[in-house]
């Protein structure tokens, strides 16, 4: 039998007792995040800290980017290059007889004579409008290169001696004899020597002016039924005052208005100034920022729309000088009745020719 001493503790030890709990959750996640942070502590100090990154001198990002920039030129130069070899040798070889005698337009003054046709190809389905060779809807001169830098618009209803075929219209040359007596007529009127010559279709002209993502009309209302308009068959401009973002059926049918509602006054005098409009917004729009992204395709888009005598380079040159000339002095030469006075018609000539 066991003594009472037996059961109580040796001297010195305290008399404790065990108890086991369950611990909260609120706890254990408090724990876990402690073990989790301390892991990634010294995950920290085994890992080599990262270099610092290193930046790229804005001197050679600007030289990407200049890079980038000349190679999007040169592909354009290069694409319109190769249009307008496809393009060439459309003019007549009669024409060809009669142009030249100028410098390279960037650097020369050159005469241009640009020829707006309203001939179709023979599925067109727009009434009233010509197949084969039409008349001369718009006719204009341009004077560019070497700090010249003018246009002279000549009403198509001017009546003129057309060589071979007597006194009428001088949109009726074009028809008669093509580019070659359009040439000679305009030469023999004005007493300018024609250097080149480019005829732009209809057909292919809207196509050249949505590839540049339209144009920025800025002028009064129009309200016009090209070819009895959209109930017959033709197209119904309807534009209004002030400034108008258009495309290039809009361009066209604006390039091509002699009625307008709007104006009841007007003529085919303000037809020759809504078409010098349209050119020099065309010229706006392709030195502004949005064209550069579209650069190749105006490039390829531009000698298809047009027929000219001129090489590639050639006209590449006279577009450059278009680019770098500024804005023109813009004159009309016409009447109401088509018949000008020969003082009018001289002085037209001069400030032509000064500009």
């Amino acid at each position: 039998m066991a003594s009472p001493t037996d059961t109580q503790p040796p001297p010195g030890k305290p008399d404790y007792r065990v108890y086991r709990s369950r611990k909260s959750w609120l706890r254990r996640r408090s724990g876990g995040d402690q073990d989790e942070l301390a892991q990634l502590r010294d995950d920290a100090r085994e890992r080599p800290p990262k270099p610092p990154r290193r930046r790229l001198p804005a001197g050679r990002l600007v030289g990407w980017l200049a890079l980038v920039v000349a190679g999007w030129i040169a592909l354009s130069v290069v694409a319109f290059l190769v249009s307008a070899q496809i393009q060439q040798g459309k003019i007549a070889g009669a024409s060809n007889q009669l142009l030249g005698g100028a410098g390279y337009p960037l650097w020369s003054p050159n005469t241009i004579l640009v020829l707006g046709s309203d001939e179709r190809t023979q599925d067109t389905r727009e009434p009233g409008a010509q197949t084969g060779v039409g008349r001369a809807d718009s006719i204009l001169l341009l004077r560019i290169g070497g700090g010249a830098n003018s246009r002279l618009s000549i009403a198509r209803d001017t009546i003129v001696d057309i060589p071979g075929a007597g006194r009428q219209k001088i949109n009726a040359a074009f028809a008669i004899g093509g580019t070659a007596l359009a040439v000679r007529t305009v030469e023999n009127y004005t007493g300018v020597d024609v250097n080149h010559v480019v005829v732009v279709s209809f057909d292919d002209f809207p196509a050249l002016v949505d590839a540049m993502g339209g144009i920025t009309y800025r002028g009064g209302c129009v309200v016009s039924r090209i070819n009895g308009g959209f109930r017959n068959g033709g197209y119904t401009l309807r534009l209004p005052a002030g400034k108008s973002h258009i495309d290039g059926r809009q361009a066209l049918a604006l390039a091509r208005t002699r009625k307008n509602e709007c104006a009841k006054n007007e003529n085919d005098l303000t037809r020759a100034r809504h078409q010098q409009k349209v050119i020099a917004a065309m010229r706006r729009r392709l030195l502004s920022p949005g064209a550069f992204a579209r650069l190749p395709l105006i490039s390829w888009r531009v000698p298809s729309a047009l027929r000219s005598d001129m090489s590639g380079p050639t006209l590449l040159g006279l577009f450059g000088a278009l680019a770098v000339a500024g804005s023109q002095q813009s004159h009309v030469l016409g009447t109401f009745d088509g018949n000008v006075p020969a003082g009018v018609k001289q002085a037209a000539v001069r400030r032509f020719l000064a500009g």
